[in-house]
């Protein structure tokens, strides 16, 4: 019986092989961007899986919450070197707490320098937390020695070759710090499903680190870097958690900045999140590798399935269609005794068997895919089908779900149809009451699916593009941002570096800042206004007097900075002496404030602002705060992306704390600007590596993710319309066919070609159009909730909606033209000789 059923199936599929090749087409398209996208999903949803006993390390992430007196929301994957110390101190549960801190590290070889990408500080062994695999040396003692060195493979490879790097020195340097470490192992690469991100890792010493800057021992609001934990047990961090609220109040001091006694305590919160979580979880600032955001992995998997459930539509469609060729076959199997079991099976096996030639044709196309996929994701998505995690039984269960899911309903109309009826009066066919109002549904569901994934692709590339080219408040061509000008070698050489640098031709500007675009560098503190009790939270950047011409930053009244005037320098010796600190507090100091932070000041007017003194703390605390001047505005500037928001700043002539050197130039090639200034850097800088980018690029690069987003929409949207193009096709098929004799008389009747194509369009255009009004409310809830993820966007105006309606619309016509055309010109004696 099973081997009649498979002969009867293939039998009818070869015969209807327009059919079959469109069924099939749809199929596959539709099953082979829900593995592409599930395989995706799957891979941002399994960071860290890999890690050996993941239930257990927990990152300590600090979250920042605005006050009432201003501040900003942050959400960090880094927290204060105190706060992991009295964490570990004061719970049992906590195994182990390794610090760690990505500083620029410099690594020294034959005297050539040289850097790690995610090069790490940590304050114990790191692999006692988390269980890396090793290639050489040993994990448990790896890192004991206060100048042991860990590297990656490839670091390994890099400085070594194929040689045993075991007990072999390479020269570390980082701010002050230059000696000689050891290397005491060497672990595998870190896949690229993993956040953790550090191809070396080398052991220090936090107080010997930051003996210049204790505070950033001490302070409970100061982040250089994080803590990775091992609990005990993984229920262990909510109970931490719960214990936290108590735990602050025991442990955290009240802080007076001069300005007011705060506790950090009442602005922060602290969270331990699961390795495995991190990649997707909530903080993302200070982040080792770039994370994601879960909402947006949720939708593609809806996504996914709305994608896949069009192409079920399709075969459902084009299934019913061809039931009125099929009526006469069903008519006479159940004269010679076929019962409607035997037929629902039969036709629920040709539909498995479609299912089953397009799964094959799905993997063929996912596994062609694949490598593009992963080159554009820059990703390891793997497809595996035997294994733990591998597709055979996923692609059995689809295949049976894809094939009973498209063909069930056929297959009940098909077994419904009554010989009597069929056979009598030579009819050929007996459509379902209702079928029609049905497959009418499913393509207005199909074509709503399209509309939407088209208006949010269009959406969130004129996102993208609005806020890559949005005035930032700085001119971002013939700019080039160099980073290390603050490290001790370049310090010392700083005034022959500028000078030979502005000799190049074509450079009009240079100046020095540590506020330079996406920098990642954030400060923030309290300033206090004479005659008011409330406090302004300002951030508090350091620059020369060449900054604001280099980066193009508008005067909106007084004047800037110069070195030619006493009072406007900042700038104290490192470590800060306390007779320098108290002799600034004393005297005072003049600075410049941005458009926002006029306003939050209290300024109507950026005019009125200038001559005005506020006190800030930029000594410390025991020499008192520091007289102010206001003695210019300047405009704002975002340094950020558009998703941050617009942070109000002061800033200070103070070369002591600078990290970028900005250069402005025009009338030359990007390049051969670049060229030249990097021959001078490795001249008077020979022992850091020259790194350099043109702002354009750093500013497109913000914005990457959000490209690749805006892309895969744009793929997704260009497959949603292919498939509901097919299922308009098998829609307006079916309609044809049960309107040829409607079509022959009209014709007899004096009705046109074009007539009869407008009417055939018309029907075949409604569809489209109330597809519309479901997917415009959508498409806008969705996209005004990404909007409001960007402080500065675009208007969510009508013109997004209306050009994706039209066309879907245009497609759409495209699509039945032919068709209808054809069925159009069918000679009337032909049509009513039909039946």
């Amino acid at each position: 019986m099973w081997r009649n059923y498979l002969t009867v199936a293939l039998r009818a599929l070869a015969k209807n092989r327009a059919y079959t090749i469109i069924n099939i087409a749809g199929l596959s398209l539709g099953i082979a961007a829900c593995l592409l996208i599930l395989s995706y999903v799957r891979y941002e949803f399994s960071y860290d899986e890999w890690l050996p006993d993941s239930d257990n390390v927990f990152q300590l992430q600090d979250f920042y919450h605005a006050t009432d007196e201003g501040g900003e929301e942050m959400k960090l994957q880094q927290t204060s070197y105190v706060t992991g110390q009295r964490l570990k101190k004061d719970f049992p549960q906590v195994e182990n707490a390794v610090y760690f801190t990505s500083q620029a590290i410099v690594v020294l070889q034959n005297g050539q320098p040289s850097t790690v990408p995610g090069a790490l500080f940590v304050d114990g062994n790191l692999f006692d937390v988390l269980h890396v695999p090793f290639v050489r040396g040993d994990p448990a003692h790896a890192l004991d020695d206060p100048h042991s060195l860990v590297l990656g493979e490839k670091a390994a490879a890099k400085y070594f070759g194929s040689d045993d790097p075991i007990g072999k020195t390479l020269t570390l340097a980082s701010r002050d710090l230059k000696e000689d470490y050891r290397v005491t192992g060497v672990f595998r690469d870190l896949p690229k499903n993993s956040s953790l991100g550090f191809g070396m890792v080398a052991r220090f010493d936090p107080a010997s680190y930051w003996q210049a800057t204790p505070g950033a021992l001490t302070s409970w609001s100061w982040q250089e870097g994080g803590y990775w934990l091992r609990l005990k047990s993984s229920a262990d961090a909510a109970a931490i958690e719960a214990q936290l609220p108590a735990w602050e109040k025991r442990n955290i001091p009240d802080e007076n900045d001069g300005v007011r006694i705060s506790n950090p305590g009442e602005f922060q919160d602290w969270k331990l999140v699961n390795i495995r979580d991190v990649h997707l979880g909530a903080a993302q600032g200070g982040a080792q590798t770039p994370g994601n955001d879960k909402t947006s992995i949720v939708t593609f998997a809806v996504i996914a399935m709305l994608i896949l459930g069009m192409a079920c539509v399709n075969f459902t469609n084009l299934a019913t269609a061809r039931a009125t060729q099929r009526a006469r076959e069903v008519a006479l199997r159940k004269v010679l005794g076929a019962t409607r079991q035997q037929l629902i099976t039969q036709f629920l096996g040709e539909s498995i068997l479609v299912a089953a030639a397009a799964m094959l044709v799905a993997l063929a196309l996912v596994e062609l895919t694949l490598p593009a996929l992963n080159g554009f994701l820059d990703a390891q998505i793997a497809v595996r089908y035997v294994a733990a995690d591998g597709l055979i039984l996923p692609v059995i269960a689809l295949t049976l779900i894809v094939g009973i899911a498209g063909g069930l309903y056929p297959a009940l109309v098909l077994s419904r149809f009554e010989p009597a009826r069929v056979l009598k009066a030579n009819r050929s066919a007996a459509g379902a009451e209702g079928s029609g109002r049905l497959r009418g549904m499913l393509v207005v569901a199909q074509f709503a699916v399209s509309i939407g994934l088209i208006i949010c692709t269009a959406i969130v590339y004129a996102q993208t593009s609005y806020a890559r080219n949005v005035d930032a408040g700085y001119k971002r061509d013939g700019l080039l941002q160099l980073d290390g000008i603050g490290r001790p070698q370049a310090e010392q050489v700083a005034d022959a570096l500028m000078q030979q640098v502005r000799r190049i031709p074509g450079v009009v500007a240079v100046g020095r800042t540590n506020i330079a675009v996406a920098n990642g560098h954030n400060s923030v503190t309290d300033v206090q206004v004479p005659g008011s009790p409330n406090h302004v939270a300002l951030g508090v950047y350091g620059t020369d007097q060449g900054f604001f011409d280099a980066m193009g930053i508008r005067l909106l009244a007084g004047r800037t900075l110069s070195d030619a005037r006493p009072m406007d320098d900042a700038t104290t010796p490192s470590p800060a002496l306390p007779e320098a600190q108290q002799a600034l507090a004393a005297r005072g100091v003049n600075i410049l404030v941005s458009r926002e932070a006029a306003r939050r000041l209290g300024f109507a007017r950026p005019q009125d602002a200038i001559g005005k003194q506020i006190k800030t703390p930029i000594v410390d605390s025991e020499y008192g705060l520091v007289p102010s001047t206001i003695v210019g505005v300047v405009d704002d500037v975002r340094y950020r992306s558009v998703r941050d928001p617009l942070q109000p700043i002061f800033y200070l002539y103070d070369t002591g704390i600078v990290s970028q050197l900005m250069i402005r130039f025009q009338g030359r090639s990007p390049s051969a600007v670049y060229d030249q200034v990097e021959t001078v850097w490795q001249r008077l800088v020979p022992d850091i590596p020259f790194q350099a980018r043109f702002v354009d690029d750093i500013v497109n690069d913000l914005y990457n993710r959000d490209e690749r987003r805006a892309q895969l929409f744009g793929a997704f949207a260009v497959l949603a319309v292919v498939i509901g193009c097919l299922g308009l096709f098998g829609l307006a098929a079916f309609t044809a066919e049960r309107r040829t004799k409607e079509i022959g008389i009209r014709k007899v009747l004096g009705a046109r070609t074009r007539d009869i194509v407008r009417l055939l369009v018309w029907q075949f255009s409604r569809p489209v159009l109330i597809a519309n009004v479901i997917a415009w409310p959508v498409a806008w809830w969705a996209m005004r909730s990404w909007l409001n993820g960007f402080e500065v966007r675009m208007p969510l105006g009508p013109v997004p909606f209306v050009a994706a309606g039209v066309l879907a619309l245009v497609i759409a016509i495209l699509t039945i033209g032919t068709h209808a055309w054809r069925v159009a010109r069918t000679n009337p004696v032909k049509a009513l000789r039909y039946e």
